[in-house]
Formats: structure tokens, C-alpha cells, sequence
């Protein structure tokens, strides 16, 4: 119960790395405000999880949506304490054959998203004069490039950056800003993921992702419950003296 009483907004949660949070806060006394474009999935997703749990409708790419969202969120559970920054999209693509739309797309919501959520909530938070705590979900793509993912690369460097040029604004105000970069997580997503790379390396569809997770050091790919450790660990008072960092969760792929 280490986040009893506190007020939680989760971007991208109908499923997923997002839902599996949202479940891990609620387990540690919090309430949650689930937020996803797909306003039957998280209406349903919301209520599974039961008492505590709140359905917004947001879209990350829309000012108006992410307003809406944010006050929905308020006026729900009295006030947010806690955002995680979790909604993204992927794709991949060859150099020659990236499209300005996928490339809008991936920009829009990975990084104006959580530019534009985690402004509307630091605002609420600096109004309020109780500080918070803010978690963009970050990536190891986002330390390093790889030959087909440029544009998602791209994306989660920026998120990157953009916790850091946050951290140490926001600080002054109570906030701490810090970020989790996962490595390969297994989950339905990952059906596209290798859909994917068989297309442009041409295997066969679940090769690719065996041959990830042989590759990550500790054994297998991550799941949602490995990462929920950090989420919590970020939101509670033991992490005040943290900010503007970023944390890689994914089994040793990447040594920082």
C-alpha cells in the first residue's frame, strides 16, 4: 500500500504494458484513471479492474483530447498525482521505404503525445503546489539505432531527451520527471512487431521474436509484471531524489 491515496492517470492502458500498471497501482492502494483512444477497451479494461479504476476516452495526438482527458481524470478522482506516459505506436520499415506518414504518425503520438499529456498534467500538478511524479515510458531503442526501425528509434530518443529538458525544469516545482526504457516485451503487440521483420527479413512469422528473446541476456523476452517494479518504485517518496533519469528494465540488453 505505498501509493495509498494517491491519483493516478495512465495513457495507453487499455491493455497491455499500461492495463498491467494500472493493476499494480490499484494492488499498492492507489486510484487509477485508465486513458485510451479505444473508449470500449478501456471502459471494459476499467471495469475488470473494479473499484478505483476510471475509464477516460483520450486521444494523445489531439490538444483537445488531451485537455478533455486530463480533466476527466480530475474531476474522477480529485486530482492527479502520478501520469504515466505510456501510449505509443511502432513500425518499421527499410530507409528507402520509410513514409512521411508512418513517420507523422510515430512522432505524433510518441513524442508530441507525451510532450502535450505531460504538459496539461504538470500544469494541474503547479496549480495544485503539491508536486507529482511523472514516468514517460522511454525504450532501449531509444539508446541505440537498429537498421529497420529508424523512425520508432528516433521516437523513443526523444523521450528520452524530452524527460531530461523536463526533469530539470519541472523539479523546481515538486515534480519529478524520470523514465523507464524496456527492452523486448512480449504481448500481443508483438505480433505485429513480427509481422514485421518477416516481411523485410524475410523469416518465418514467430522466428524473429524467438530469436530476441534468446538473446536478451537474463534468458527470454520482458513481460508487463517485469517493469511494474520500476512504475511503482518511481512514484513513490523513495524515488524524490531521482529526476530526470532514465532506467532500463530489460533483462541486461542494454548497459547504461
Amino acid at each position: 500500500m505505498r501509493l495509498e491515496g494517491k491519483r493516478v492517470l495512465i495513457t495507453g492502458a487499455a491493455r497491455g504494458i499500461g492495463l498491467e500498471f494500472a493493476r499494480a497501482y490499484l494492488a499498492e492502494g492507489a486510484s487509477v484513471a485508465l486513458a485510451d483512444i479505444n473508449a470500449a477497451a478501456v471502459e471494459e479494461a476499467a471495469g475488470a479492474l473494479g473499484a478505483g479504476a476510471h475509464a477516460v476516452t483520450m486521444d494523445v495526438t489531439r490538444q483537445e483530447s488531451i485537455e478533455a482527458g486530463v480533466e476527466a481524470a480530475v474531476a474522477a478522482m480529485g486530482g492527479i498525482d502520478i501520469l504515466v506516459n505510456n501510449a505509443a505506436l511502432f513500425d518499421a520499415a527499410p530507409i528507402e521505404e520509410i513514409t512521411r506518414e508512418s513517420y507523422d504518425r510515430l512522432f505524433s503520438v510518441n513524442v508530441a503525445g507525451t510532450l502535450f499529456t505531460l504538459q496539461a498534467v504538470a500544469r494541474h500538478m503547479i496549480a495544485r503546489g503539491e508536486g507529482g511524479k511523472i514516468i514517460n515510458m522511454a525504450s532501449q531503442a531509444g539508446r541505440r539505432g537498429e537498421p529497420l526501425v529508424a523512425v520508432y528509434c528516433a521516437t523513443k530518443a526523444a523521450v528520452i531527451s524530452l524527460t531530461q529538458s523536463a526533469g530539470l525544469n519541472l523539479i523546481r516545482h515538486g515534480i519529478n520527471v524520470n523514465a523507464i526504457a524496456p527492452g523486448v516485451v512480449d504481448g500481443e503487440h508483438w505480433d505485429g512487431v513480427d509481422s514485421l521483420f518477416a516481411k523485410y527479413e524475410n523469416r518465418q512469422r514467430g522466428e524473429k521474436k524467438r530469436l530476441v528473446g534468446e538473446a536478451v541476456p537474463f534468458g527470454r523476452m520482458g513481460t508487463a509484471q517485469d517493469l511494474t517494479g520500476m512504475a511503482i518504485f518511481l512514484a513513490t517518496p523513495e524515488a524524490d531524489y531521482i529526476v530526470a533519469q532514465c532506467f532500463g528494465v530489460d533483462g541486461g540488453n542494454w548497459m547504461a
